[in-house]
């Protein structure tokens, strides 16, 4: 009998590079989605909106982390949702808010997708589990 799947939500703190922690997180994804469970929601909070940033330029001999999760969330269809007020606060922004603020660039890259907290607190709700990074 195969045991049942489960839905997971991922919150993502630490930063693309610095940390373990983002890294971690992918590697964490990557495995769930291979033993055929469910991820619901990355969210990107606190310094993991970084990984939101199309301005990351790692050295070539290291993993493209910002690249690695828009390539797993193209290819699984995941929602990868980041802090609008942490992305804010700390220069990650996207087109609408750029404009909103007076600025001529932005830097969010798709499908990073800035959301607030209640979606987090929804996936939080509706997740089997919920795995903090």
């Amino acid at each position: 009998m195969k045991p049942a799947s489960l839905n997971f939500a991922l919150l993502v703190t630490g930063p693309c590079y610095g940390t373990q922690s983002a890294a971690d997180a992918y590697r964490f994804a990557c495995s769930v989605l291979q033993q055929g469970h469910v991820i619901s929601q990355i969210f990107f909070y606190q310094e993991g909106v970084h990984n939101a940033s199309q301005l990351v330029q790692p050295a070539g001999d290291e993993t493209h982390l910002q690249q690695a999760w828009v390539n797993l969330a193209v290819e699984h269809g995941l929602t990868l949702d980041v802090c609008v007020a942490a992305a804010l606060r700390r220069g990650v922004s996207d087109e609408q808010s750029s404009t909103q603020a007076g600025l001529e660039q932005w830097n969010l890259v798709s499908p990073f997708r800035l959301s607030g907290l209640g979606s987090l607190a929804q996936a939080a709700l509706s997740a089997d589990r919920m795995v903090q990074f």
